[in-house]
């Protein structure tokens, strides 16, 4: 494996101070040519781990092909090159902890495309699209002012539409696309939210379970496919709101719960971090490792799918405590309360970030309580 690193040290500052929200452009796996030679480098962060590789179509997934070198910063992040490596080869990490003999085949927390369900590796991929919704991106500000009159249509794609035929198959975002954009302008929508399309492993969950927070469900087609869609409805004078999951995630293996053989992702205790309505990992947010990881998926998916609001899952569940936990079930904070200070501190974190770097995109709460 060639050596080669993309994270300057101002990225590793940034990343360890909670502050480094574009980390998509780093960390993950990334189509590259390294000294003449094309193939990809990979970086994920796994700072309990003994040794870290890339298994892959590419090497019969044996571990021992393609180790990853820890950098010397303390950080916790693994890197490498792999030559002849081309988008959409599947791939995993394979993370051997340092703590009880633990080892796992992890998917890519940063990973930009997946296998379809029910297989779980992680694909390479290049996002490169050519998009048409300048003049759309141009008023948006204005479109979205709160002025404005805004009616949204709530969508979940895999259901919205089927093609009896043929199976009662789901429509690709491609063949969704004139028809949500039709029926959107025909009712008088401005906007459409959709459902969440963040990759996740149980269907039934609608993407409310998630597990690729930067990347597209793959059941609908290619990132590429969905950035159509997106770029349709613009040009057809439709915006998009996505809702999107940063308060809890599924304890599937091959995601991010437990990633290096300790709670990295999410809370430790588990009358904390173990959701008690949905079997869940709640996230650590007073980690600042995954408040950045976190804010850099929203900043993805605004920065590179031109999304025009994130409407925020399951608030309550991230502010409060006791949130659906009997006494004795739940740790109050420094002050003895209920409220989850980390939790607040992101969210209003969350918000400052967006709106400075994205003008004009709206940001929505989905919370319950009264």
């Amino acid at each position: 494996m060639t050596g080669a690193s993309w994270l300057t040290d101002y990225d590793i500052y940034l990343f360890r101070e909670g502050e480094h929200f574009r980390l998509y452009d780093k960390l993950g796996a990334h189509v590259r040519t390294v000294r003449g030679e094309k193939g990809a480098c990979f970086a994920v962060w796994a700072p309990n781990a003994e040794r870290v590789s890339v298994i892959g179509e590419f090497n019969g997934w044996d571990p021992a092909a393609h180790p990853l070198k820890v950098r010397e910063d303390g950080s916790g992040i693994w890197e490498g090159f792999v030559p002849g490596v081309e988008p959409g080869a599947a791939y995993k990490y394979h993370v051997v902890s340092r703590y009880n003999g633990y080892r796992v085949d992890k998917g890519d927390p940063f990973a930009f495309y997946w296998e379809a369900s029910p297989r779980t590796a992680s694909r390479v991929w290049d996002l490169a699209y050519e998009w048409g919704d300048g003049e759309w991106m141009a008023l948006r500000p204005k479109r979205n002012a709160l002025g404005r009159p805004i009616s949204i249509y709530e969508v979940h794609l895999g259901s919205w539409r089927r093609v009896p035929g043929e199976g009662n198959r789901c429509l690709s975002y491609r063949e969704i696309a004139p028809y949500l954009a039709e029926y959107a302008k025909e009712m008088g929508f401005t906007h459409v939210e959709i459902l969440p399309v963040t990759e996740h492993p149980f269907y039934g969950s609608w993407g409310y379970q998630t597990l690729g927070y930067f990347a597209p469900t793959s059941r609908y087609g290619t990132p590429q496919d969905f950035m159509y869609l997106v770029d349709h409805l613009h040009q057809n004078g439709i915006g998009v709101i996505l809702d999107w999951v940063p308060s809890h995630f599924p304890t599937d293996e091959h995601g991010l719960a437990f990633f290096d053989g300790t709670h990295l992702y999410e809370y430790a205790d588990p009358r904390k971090g173990l959701h008690p309505d949905w079997d869940s990992y709640i996230f650590n947010y007073g980690r600042h490792e995954v408040v950045a990881f976190l804010i850099s998926s929203a900043f993805f998916w605004l920065d590179r799918y031109h999304v025009d609001g994130l409407r925020v899952d399951a608030v309550a569940s991230m502010l409060y405590l006791d949130y659906s936990r009997r006494e004795g079930e739940w740790v109050p904070n420094v002050y003895g309360g209920r409220e989850n200070l980390e939790a607040i501190a992101f969210i209003q974190r969350f918000n400052e970030a967006v709106h400075q770097e994205f003008p004009g995109i709206l940001t929505v709460a989905e919370e319950s309580t009264e």
